[in-house]
């Protein structure tokens, strides 16, 4: 228990959630705290959360870790796993099986656009930044190319929509999924070889490569890990609006970021918790939520969430325990 208190981040943003929470409550009354309103944003964080997990690999990693490809990624495994769906089974007739395989392929397509990742990063030794900054730009015009840039309807198909939208004992589906994956990331991330190998290689490439870890295919695992994160959103993106289009979540790549960096992982990589990018998630959705309920713009938004960002990627730099007196 004493292990849990000790972390500031952690602490840090458990405070943050209720400091939202309460003001919310001061602004929008009784409306903020309703079941139906919590439903509501729990369904829209997973889509971000999951893009946030996946920068949060990338970064862990080090090597100057980050994947911007991952909104890209989703939106293109929605669109083309719906687009090859449609004439193979029909919606009408059969709409579990087409919900079951318009999934799989989906995870398929996130799985090929990591490994692509992965290789470049890996393998053909290319910055991260620059590689996924040309992979965004590379999924993103297939999706162009594919739907002509417009907006792909998928109609109602009910066990897709179910999933996305309607509550199982009082919690979205696509939300217990996220919170699954989340538990699962974390016990793999910290109780696992594979974490430990990962946590080593992103604080010391160089303890970690003399003692024997196998840092390009670590990589390669990690950034495939990535898309299928990626792809896993992109499925809850086209059950929760019943469509799929190239640029949706324009801004998630900034707003995943920005999540990254409040939950206190380092951009150079050995750090980060889970638990601590899942409750960043949280706050920045019932901030954002709370913005709506005042009728903030969008632009404003955007604006906050960079002005944040800059904030945090500039305190983080700092540690103030040093401009403290120190005790004799």
């Amino acid at each position: 228990m004493a292990s849990v208190f000790s972390d500031r981040q952690l602490n840090f943003l458990v405070l943050a959630n209720a400091l939202v929470i309460a003001v919310a409550v001061v602004f929008s009354g009784d409306t903020f705290l309703s079941l139906y309103n919590f439903q509501s944003m729990s369904a829209q964080v997973p889509e971000l959360a999951l893009l946030a997990l996946g920068v949060m690999l990338a970064m862990v990693a080090g090597n100057g870790g980050i994947d911007l490809s991952g909104i890209a990624l989703a939106n293109l495994s929605g669109i083309a796993s719906y687009l090859l769906m449609r004439d193979w089974v029909s919606v009408d007739d059969q709409p579990l099986t087409f919900v079951w395989l318009f999934a799989g392929i989906a995870l398929l397509i996130g799985l090929v656009g990591g490994m692509i990742n992965g290789a470049l990063i890996a393998f053909a030794g290319l910055t991260p930044i620059i590689a996924t900054l040309g992979t965004q730009l590379f999924f993103t015009g297939i999706a162009v190319v594919i739907t002509n840039g417009s907006a792909v309807s998928l109609g109602y198909i009910e066990p897709l929509d179910d999933f996305g939208n309607t509550p199982v004992l009082g919690v979205p589906m696509c939300f217990a999924l996220f919170v699954a994956i989340a538990v699962v990331l974390g016990i793999v991330l910290r109780y696992t070889p594979f974490g430990l190998k990962l946590y080593l290689m992103g604080s010391n490439a160089k303890a970690a490569r003399y003692a024997g870890i196998p840092q390009r295919r670590m990589l390669f695992v990690t950034y495939t890990v990535c898309g299928v994160l990626a792809s896993i959103a992109g499925i809850i993106i086209a059950a929760r609006t019943s469509s799929v289009k190239w640029d949706y979540g324009t801004s998630y790549v900034l707003i995943a970021i920005l999540i990254v960096v409040m939950a206190g992982v380092r951009p150079e990589g050995g750090y980060g918790r889970v638990i601590c990018v899942v409750l960043s998630a949280t706050a920045l959705q019932m901030l954002s939520s709370l913005f709506n309920f005042l009728d903030i713009s969008n632009f404003f938004r955007d604006c906050a969430w960079g002005l944040l960002l800059l904030i945090f990627l500039a305190t983080s730099r700092f540690d103030l325990r040093a401009f403290l007196p120190s005790r004799s």
